[in-house]
C-alpha cells in the first residue's frame, strides 16, 4: 500500500487531500505542528507526524519511504521577514525531498508563480517551485486561481461597517476563484495518479466580479452591504487599518496589483477548471467562530 506525506494537514487545502487519500485506501502521514488538532485525521486513520516544515531533518525522517508528498507553504503574516521564512520552509522541504528519495511531490502553487518579482507572496511559490523542481523528483505544482475563501477576510468589514472592500481593480471585472476543497481533491488524484512526467497545472474556478461577491455575501448576512473599490494608492492603508503590519501589507498589496493589471493568469501546461460555487462555501464561512466574533457589538 502507497503512504503519501501530506504537509498543512489540519489546514483547508491539506485536510482535504489527506481526506481523499484516506478515502481511497491509501495510508497517510499528516504532518501537524499540534497533535491535539490531528485527533480527527488520526481517528480517520493517519498516522501523525508532529514537527516544523521548516526542519529539514524531521521531513527527511517523515519522507523516507513515501510514495508522494503534498507540499505547501504555509503563510505566516507575523514573520518577520515574510520572504526568509518563505525559502527556510522550501529549503528544508527541498532537503528532505532530494536525501529521502522521495519520488513525486504535488505542491501548492499560484497562477504568476512563473514571475521571479512583482507578485507579493507569489514569489515565494517561485522559489518553492524551483528548488523543488532542483531535487529531480516528478514535481506537480497546482498553480491555483485566488481562493474563494479570501472572501471570509472581508466579512468583519461587512458586518461592522456595512461595506464590501473591493482590491481588486473595477468592481465589475470579474476573476476566477477556485475553492480550496477543489485543489485538495486535484492534488489527491495527482498524487495517486501522477503524469508520466512533471508538469504544471492551471487551476481556476468560477469568475465573480467584486459587484457579484458584495451582493452574494448580502443576501447571506441579510444585510445591505456597499461595494467599495479601494484605490491602489490605499491599498497599504487600508490593510494596516485591517492590522496587518506594514511590511505584509506591502508584499500583499503588490499581489493585488499585479492581479488587476493582468499579470496574473494560466500559464501552465494544462488548465483544469472546478465547479464548486462560492455560494456552497459561504455557509460554512459564516459558521466560523472569528465571523461570529465579528457581528457582536
Amino acid at each position: 500500500m502507497s503512504t503519501f506525506v501530506v504537509a498543512g494537514a489540519t489546514g483547508h487545502v491539506g485536510s482535504v487531500v489527506a481526506a481523499e487519500l484516506l478515502s481511497r485506501g491509501a495510508k497517510v502521514k499528516a504532518i501537524v505542528r499540534d497533535p491535539k488538532r490531528g485527533a480527527q485525521l488520526r481517528g480517520a486513520g493517519a498516522e501523525l507526524a508532529a514537527g516544523s516544515l521548516d526542519d529539514a531533518r524531521f521531513l527527511r525522517r517523515t519522507l523516507t519511504g513515501a510514495s508522494g508528498f503534498f507540499a505547501m507553504t504555509p503563510p505566516n503574516a507575523t514573520a518577520d521577514d515574510y520572504f526568509a521564512a518563505q525559502r527556510r520552509f522550501a529549503d528544508a522541504m527541498a532537503s528532505a525531498v532530494r536525501e529521502s528519495g522521495t519520488p513525486c511531490v504535488v505542491m501548492l502553487s499560484s497562477l504568476g508563480a512563473e514571475l521571479p518579482e512583482g507578485t507579493g507572496p507569489i514569489k515565494g511559490l517561485h522559489y518553492l517551485e524551483n528548488v523543488l523542481r532542483a531535487t529531480g523528483a516528478k514535481l506537480i505544482a497546482i498553480r491555483a486561481c485566488y481562493f474563494q475563501e479570501n472572501i471570509a477576510e472581508l466579512i468583519p468589514a461587512a458586518l461592522q461597517a456595512g461595506i464590501y472592500p473591493n482590491f481588486l481593480g473595477s468592481a465589475s471585472t470579474p476573476i476566477p476563484m477556485v475553492a480550496t476543497r477543489d485543489i485538495g481533491r486535484l492534488a489527491a488524484s495527482l498524487l495517486l495518479a501522477p503524469p508520466q512526467a512533471g508538469e504544471i497545472v492551471d487551476l481556476v474556478g468560477p469568475e465573480y466580479s467584486a459587484s457579484q461577491l458584495g451582493e452574494k455575501l448580502s443576501a447571506a448576512l441579510g444585510k445591505p452591504l456597499q461595494v467599495v473599490d479601494i484605490p491602489a494608492a490605499g491599498h497599504v492603508d487600508a490593510l494596516m487599518q485591517a492590522g496587518f503590519s506594514r511590511p505584509i501589507s506591502e508584499i500583499y498589496a503588490e499581489m493585488y496589483a499585479a492581479i488587476s493589471s493582468g499579470r496574473i493568469v494560466p500559464r501552465g501546461d494544462r488548465l483544469v477548471t472546478a465547479e464548486t460555487t462560492i455560494d456552497e462555501i459561504l455557509p460554512a464561512l459564516l459558521a466560523r467562530p472569528q465571523a461570529r466574533h465579528a457581528s457582536q457589538p
